[in-house]
């Protein structure tokens, strides 16, 4: 089925997971040490980008609609500490960490319907706005990480012969 045909919840899942793929997308033409490269004042890299989707994954999914514990997820307490990157984070590392854990939102998601609720800080959200906002949060990011790496690209251009 095309994504253009399907009903809602096929239309939401396939726009996320297009999503999912730009993110993922962003580590495809970058060396170690350029995915960790900063060439903004905060900290975002291409490679802080990725791990900080797999956060978002996992407090939408894994924590709010599967009802898991944040600490149980191993999630950090911050939005700015899940750009935070380790020795052991490499690009193959964040890259299987995020599948993984788009898999396992997915078959979270499975299991509810798109009108169910779940708590969003006091308020009441349901599985189609988690989508939705999935959505914007990655397609915004991946358009970081787009322009991340074509300055990355540009300053490998400059450095040839």
């Amino acid at each position: 089925m095309k994504i253009g045909q399907a009903d809602e919840r096929a239309l939401l899942e396939g726009m996320v997971d297009i999503q999912r793929d730009e993110i993922t997308g962003i580590l495809e033409d970058v060396d170690e040490e350029e995915a960790r490269r900063r060439l903004v004042p905060s900290l975002t890299t291409p490679l802080a980008l990725v791990k900080h989707a797999t956060f978002v994954e996992k407090v939408w999914f894994h924590a709010r609609v599967a009802g898991v514990p944040r600490k149980e997820i191993g999630l950090p307490d911050t939005v700015e500490e899940s750009f935070l990157l380790y020795p052991e984070d490499t690009v193959d590392s964040v890259r299987a960490a995020h599948r993984a854990a788009c898999e396992r939102s997915r078959e979270v998601a499975a299991g509810h319907e798109l009108d169910e609720e779940f708590d969003w800080h006091g308020n009441r959200v349901s599985l189609r706005f988690v989508y939705v906002h999935m959505i914007q949060e990655l397609a915004r990011h991946a358009g970081h990480g787009d322009i991340l790496v074509e300055q990355i690209q540009a300053a490998r251009a400059v450095k040839l012969p």
